[in-house]
Order: C-alpha cells, then structure tokens, then sequence
C-alpha cells in the first residue's frame, strides 16, 4: 500500500460478502453512495466492527472486507493506491 495520504490509484464497487475479502487487496477508503449500517473486518487488527448510522460520503477506513451480514449501507466503492 502506498502513502495513505495519496490518492488513491484504483476503485471498484463492493459486493459485500461474509466469506470473501475485498479482491484488490486492503481498501485505502470506502466511499458509501447511501446511508446505514457497516460491517467491516478492519486491516491493522482483523478485528469485525459495525459502524451504525454512516452517512453518504468517503471514509478512510482501511478495511479487508465488507459483510453482507450487518451491512444495509448500499452504493459502496472501494479505493485503493
């Protein structure tokens, strides 16, 4: 992964998914197209968090996966460096 502060290279949007991590790798940031619930499994620790009530926007999480389970927020793109 690249310096976190630079922009990011490459995007895809996200099928979230319970057995399968994100297919590019650690994803720099997710954008979220409309708001919920994440459910993400973090990249430094593996620990599996819920983000209740994210809104519509980028975020810089650093994540390996995107549940389905737990997820409701929808139009989510992964971007990487």
């Amino acid at each position: 992964m690249s310096n976190v502060s630079d922009p990011a290279a490459y995007a895809a949007t996200v099928v979230p998914a319970d057995g399968t991590d994100l297919p590019g790798g650690p994803a720099r940031s997710l954008y979220i197209g409309g708001a919920g619930t994440l459910r993400v499994t973090m990249y430094g620790n593996g620990a599996v968090v819920d983000f209740p009530a994210v809104s519509a926007g980028p975020f810089p999480f650093q994540v390996i996966r995107v549940h389905a389970t737990g997820t409701t927020a929808t139009g989510i793109v992964a971007a990487w460096g």
